[in-house]
């Protein structure tokens, strides 16, 4: 005779089927497909996540999708679990596994890279993974750190001058790029929050903090032929203009609406409240 019983950990319910022979068997109800499968490659990696970082992220998954936005993404990294191997992981399906390099901290907050010699690799290739004219790339800061220090990116600056790469304040700049060379907003914005750079058309690119947003005239160049970097830039594969400050989450995508920048934002900052580490 089935028993349902409720669960704390991930919001839904936990169903035990019994028999009369003895025979047991449980399993949740209620956790999205592919917050499950992220769960499992976090474990397979060596890696483990506590029951609120479950909830957090499978209620990211329910409000991505729900906002139709899920399907723009082809890398998200939430940085849970407080190790590299959990941190690696893509929680939009198995491509796109990072390798972490140089000194990184990693803690329930998110991960640290040391601002001199630490970067991952996500192993995305814009000209193999992305098409010119649409695509985002973003990152979630909790530390207030202005400089030459690039948070996500990468650029092919000794052949074509192609970039997508995000400096969240240097000299008092914000600076999103996609599949362009040098735009800046001016805006001398704290690095904290939820910093998205975002290309749907090929004469601007827009720079949103959190909700705000802001457009730089900007012809698109080329898709860059190197790998997307986070806790620093690859020039044409050397990490370069390493930064220091905390990384909480970090995605790679299609190009996204106002509608979805927002609605994006807000799943996000859903996310770190969940987890006491939003700023």
């Amino acid at each position: 005779m089935p028993i349902l019983i409720s669960n704390t950990g991930l919001g839904g319910r936990l169903k035990v089927s019994g028999n009369t022979t003895g025979g047991f068997k449980a399993r949740y109800l209620g956790t999205d497909a592919d917050a499950q499968a992220f769960f499992s490659r976090v474990t397979a990696a060596g890696g483990t996540l506590s029951a609120t970082e479950q909830t957090a992220v499978n209620t990211l998954v329910v409000s991505m999708k729900s906002a139709g936005i899920w399907t723009a993404m082809k890398a998200i990294y939430p940085m849970v679990g407080s190790s590299a191997a959990a941190c690696a992981q893509n929680l939009k399906s198995s491509s796109f596994t990072g390798t972490f390099n140089g000194g990184w901290t990693f803690a329930n907050t998110g991960a640290t890279p040391n601002g001199t010699s630490a970067y991952m690799n996500t192993g995305f290739i814009e000209n193999i993974n992305s098409t010119l004219n649409n695509q985002h790339i973003s990152v979630y800061l909790r530390t207030n750190l202005a400089g030459l220090q690039c948070d996500i990116g990468c650029e092919n600056s000794l052949i074509n001058s192609a970039q997508s790469n995000i400096y969240s304040n240097y000299g008092g700049n914000f600076y999103p790029r996609i599949h362009n060379v040098n735009s800046g907003t001016g805006i001398n914005y704290t690095t904290l929050g939820l910093f998205t750079a975002n290309r749907v058309i090929s004469t601007e690119v827009q720079g949103w903090k959190n909700n705000t947003k802001n457009v730089i005239s900007n012809n698109s160049s080329l898709l860059t032929s190197v790998s997307m970097y986070i806790g620093s830039v690859n020039n044409n594969n050397v990490p370069e203009n390493y930064s220091a400050r905390q990384n909480a989450f970090a995605s790679i995508g299609d190009g996204l609406t106002d509608t979805q920048v927002s609605d994006f934002y807000t799943a996000v900052q859903a996310f770190q409240t969940t987890l006491n580490r939003n700023v």
